[in-house]
């Protein structure tokens, strides 16, 4: 039976795991916060493998599902329809976005740990969120290519774990566990594995916002090993919560 991937919130980083995982032969099921209408265009380029839903029908329908929405409507997840769900988040917190979260702001807990905190019935596993939306999609290669890249991964249920490294695998990247949701934030903004590594270096010369909109759509990524990620996670240090990453917004 074909595997079906939930997806709450169909924006830059849900689209993109949309597209990923209808070419490695999964079904979804897409939501966002406005209704099945306004993913018609989204349905169709996808084809039969996807359909438009309510978020409470996605969370029921995947086998696994994806929370790609903003920090600030974690808690509009639908957290019975999630009960004993694998959910994965790809948020990150961007304060002059998400509001200020005093939690975060003092470090008590990662933004992960909030959204299991809501979700209490579920298996939050961190991942998707220390790379861009559009390197995510242009950078996924067959397992055992040598420009295969790799991605973070963090939680707290082993098994659950194991579910999104082979979600990561069937998509095009490996994986790199960094342990807990405690340590989800060793690949959040401002630390060394966010974003930045699978882009080149911006061109000094780009001087408009369509110059830099061009550039970050046209250029290819730069892949990533796990052996490279590992590295980069290993030389995170702690980092005031926030921040922004040029492309990082989900």
């Amino acid at each position: 039976m074909t595997a079906t991937l939930g997806i709450i919130g169909s924006g830059n980083i849900g689209s993109a795991v949309a597209r990923l995982a209808v070419a490695a032969g999964w079904n979804v099921v897409l939501s966002n916060s406005r209704d099945a209408e306004s993913l018609a265009d989204l349905v169709d380029e996808l084809g039969p493998a996807a359909r438009a839903a309510t978020s409470e029908e996605a969370a029921r329908a995947g086998d696994l599902v994806v929370a790609a929405v903003p920090l600030f409507a974690y808690d509009r997840l639908p957290a019975a329809a999630l009960a004993d769900k694998t959910v994965i988040d790809p948020m990150v917190y961007y304060p002059d976005r998400d509001g200020r979260i005093a939690e975060l702001d003092a470090g008590t807990l990662t933004s992960s740990e909030l959204v299991q905190r809501h979700l209490a019935g579920s298996r939050v596993v961190k991942t998707f969120s220390n790379i861009d939306f559009r390197r995510l999609f242009t950078l996924a290669r067959a397992a055992g290519a040598t420009d295969r890249s790799a991605l973070a991964v963090a939680g707290d249920d082993e098994a659950a774990k194991l579910q999104v490294v082979g979600l990561l695998d069937a998509l095009g990247y490996d994986a790199v566990d960094i342990g807990t949701l405690a340590d989800g934030w060793r690949n959040g903004p401002n630390t060394p594995v966010h974003v930045q590594p699978y882009l080149p270096a911006w061109p000094q010369d780009l001087r408009t916002d369509e110059e830099r909109g061009r550039w970050f759509f046209e250029t290819p990524g730069v892949p990533v090993p796990a052996a490279r990620v590992k590295e980069l996670i290993d030389a995170a240090v702690p980092v005031p919560a926030g921040g922004m990453a040029p492309g990082a917004r989900q």
